[in-house]
């Protein structure tokens, strides 16, 4: 079996915005030189997702929207038990459950 790691390192300056990070993914597939097999991407920060959709300015507000109607944003240690412990972002937690932390890519013939 071949494997070959790649790490992005993001910075994401809103509270919740969307990357499209598929130009990196195809460049660490062709680099790996796996022709057939699997691809997995995985979000490592604990609030943080990884996706599988069209990439699409009104597709984002829509998710933006419906996350926030889930799990909206509210800093106070009322709204979340998460946020007693002196963070404000109970919120993210439970949106990253939502959207999910990984996804897998089938690559056939080098793509």
């Amino acid at each position: 079996m071949k494997s070959h790691t790649v790490k992005l390192s993001l910075t994401v300056p809103q509270r919740m915005d969307f990357v499209n990070i598929t130009p990196q993914v195809q460049q660490a597939v062709r680099e790996s030189g796996v022709r057939e097999g699997l691809c997995l991407v995985n979000a490592m920060h604990i609030t943080a997702s990884v996706f599988i959709n069209d990439d699409e300015p009104g597709l984002h507000q829509d998710y933006q929207r419906w996350l926030e109607k889930l799990a909206p944003f509210d800093p106070s240690p009322s709204a979340y038990e998460h946020n007693r412990t002196g963070e404000d972002n109970g919120d993210a937690h439970h949106k990253r459950q939502i959207m999910g932390r990984e996804v897998m890519v089938a690559v056939t013939r080098g793509e």
